[in-house]
């Protein structure tokens, strides 16, 4: 997948939808737990443009924290009062989370939003990175980051390396994509939006 062939998927794929994070739904009306309003998030999917092909930088939340505990996802957060909009977020949330300055990031295009069961609608930015870069030059913040890693973007774009799972939660039973990387599992709302990922890039309906 080259930069110009990714620039183009995302030109390409027409009007955002706002998928939910469980599969049981085709598609969510934008209400959080209870019918309350949502809340704006956003995270940037940033791909590593290495010279043996593209990798995605994802990241595992610190066991410390509150919400999610452990879990992989891609760097970012909730919406600030002085942002610009969804890549202002992204790219502001990451340099924190991670240290990766924005000015590293070639911003490529947005994927479609996803609201969680948590009350967030979180939209997922598309960023480039060159090399010469290396995991070791960013500066985590411990207290919500555990590690920062890779996974080949051809591994993601890859139909058979994600399942459907299912599970009940608050009564109600939940589909969702689980995709295993290694003894990593990167599942929930995370997995839709690398889906929806593959889904755009890989050219998939």
């Amino acid at each position: 997948m080259t930069r110009a062939r990714l620039a183009e998927r995302l030109a390409a794929r027409g009007a955002g939808r706002v998928l939910p994070a469980s599969l049981d739904a085709e598609s969510d009306s934008g209400s959080g737990p209870g019918g309350g309003a949502v809340r704006e998030a956003a995270v940037l999917a940033p791909l590593i443009d290495r010279a043996g092909g593209m990798s995605v930088l994802l990241t595992r939340r610190a066991e410390s924290l509150r919400e999610h505990p452990g879990q992989i996802c891609f760097p970012g957060g909730r919406a600030a009062p002085g942002d610009r909009g969804p890549v202002d977020t992204a790219l502001r949330e990451t340099e924190e989370e991670i240290g990766l300055p924005r000015r590293r990031v070639e911003v490529m295009g947005r994927l479609d939003a996803c609201v969680t069961g948590t009350g967030f609608r979180v939209a997922p930015v598309v960023g480039a990175i060159s090399e010469p870069f290396a995991l070791d030059e960013l500066t985590l913040d411990e207290r919500e980051v555990a590690e920062a890693f890779e996974v080949p973007l051809a591994f993601l774009l890859d139909p058979a390396n994600r399942a459907r799972r299912a599970a009940v939660a608050q009564g109600r039973r939940r589909t969702f994509w689980v995709i295993a990387y290694g003894d990593r599992y990167i599942w929930g709302a995370t997995a839709r939006i690398a889906v929806n990922m593959a889904e755009i890039l890989g050219g998939e309906r």
